[in-house]
């Protein structure tokens, strides 16, 4: 079965979300992002400001902690779009990493271990030291090529800021060629008006890109994913990565985003002074909404929340369970919630 069913070993007669009267067979690739919340590895590096994620710093972090969530992490990421694919996800972006030792650790953690996820990972000059990858899982996915997008932030006076490159991915997906990207666009830190024209900047990055590869492959499948820092109805992803949050009207370059309702309906990713923020966003070209092709077309998309990842008590109470509180260690997950694409291809 598993040499039919190529993303899942599950026959789903019928499929959720279809409402067919005939029986019908499905391959299931889960599409991952997951925020993973200052994941460093515990030694000093003196090219970036790691400082407190160190033996000496004023976290007091040490391997105890850094087991501790590589066990955490490890935990979710086992669980998510199971119910879907036995397998999990085929592919999962990630933010927040120092380097691909901490991803290394990750994926050999003995809950991931079977699923034998390969790295793509480039190192940028945040300022802080993190960057995005991808993970993949080489039974589903075959990687083409890959590289790296620089962003340029607006500055004033004498001294530049760096931000996340933003990484991107072209492979095959069950033969399929698609176009994978992963971002970390600048936070709100310093004041959302004064920190527009930064996220502005890597969302133009972005489509800029997504440009190019149209102009070369027109109908490309793309997905971007990342940590926006800006929500589904921002000027940054509606206006300047040009999205639509009706697939009917999404048009030959625009991007889909399916977050839109979910969003307007109450639900987020991560939350703030009771106000909840849905900055994890999936993000697909036109070329994956039709259901009459031969290849993968989205079906579904969720946030991934398990009673086990929310906070049940205090100031808290109700948000994702994080792993820092300050310099406080709260042995959580992250102070995000993953989300997650359902694709599917009738057999």
């Amino acid at each position: 079965m598993k040499s039919i069913i190529i993303f899942s070993v599950l026959l789903i007669t019928p499929f959720l979300g279809f409402t067919q009267s005939a029986a019908k067979h499905y391959k299931i690739s889960i599409v991952a992002f997951y925020n993973l919340e200052n994941f460093y590895d515990t030694t000093n590096n003196p090219v970036v400001n790691d400082d407190d994620f160190t033996l000496k710093g004023i976290k007091h972090y040490n391997s105890i902690i850094y087991q501790d969530k590589i066990n955490n992490l490890a935990k979710v990421i086992g669980l998510i779009g199971t119910e879907y694919a036995t397998d999990g996800p085929a592919i999962l972006g990630v933010a927040e990493i120092e380097n691909d030792t901490v991803l290394n650790d990750l994926i050999h953690h003995p809950l991931l271990k079977k699923r034998r996820y390969q790295i793509v990972h480039f190192d940028s000059k945040d300022i802080r030291g993190i960057d995005v990858a991808l993970l993949y899982n080489p039974s589903y996915f075959t990687v083409l090529e890959s590289g790296k997008l620089h962003v340029s932030l607006p500055y004033s006076g004498n001294e530049k800021y760096e931000t996340r490159d933003v990484l991107w991915v072209k492979g095959l997906m069950d033969g399929e060629a698609v176009y994978f990207m992963v971002t970390h666009w600048p936070s709100k830190r310093g004041g959302e008006d004064r920190t527009n024209a930064s996220r502005a900047s890597a969302a133009a990055v972005c489509r800029n890109y997504i440009n190019t590869i149209f102009k070369k492959e027109p109908g490309a499948k793309i997905i971007l994913m990342g940590d926006l820092n800006d929500n589904p109805d921002s000027y940054s992803v509606t206006k300047v990565l040009q999205t639509s949050s009706d697939p009917n009207k999404t048009s030959s370059t625009n991007l889909y985003n399916p977050w839109a309702l979910i969003y307007k309906n109450g639900y987020g990713t991560l939350a703030n002074q009771d106000t909840w923020s849905l900055f994890d966003q999936l993000l697909l070209s036109k070329a994956w909404l039709s259901k009459e092709q031969r290849g993968f077309y989205l079906n579904q998309y969720h946030i991934f929340k398990r009673l086990f990842m929310v906070e049940n008590t205090g100031r808290y109470k109700g948000y994702p369970m994080r792993t820092w509180d300050g310099n406080n260690y709260r042995g959580g997950f992250s102070d995000h919630f993953p989300t997650y694409l359902v694709l599917i291809k009738d057999l």
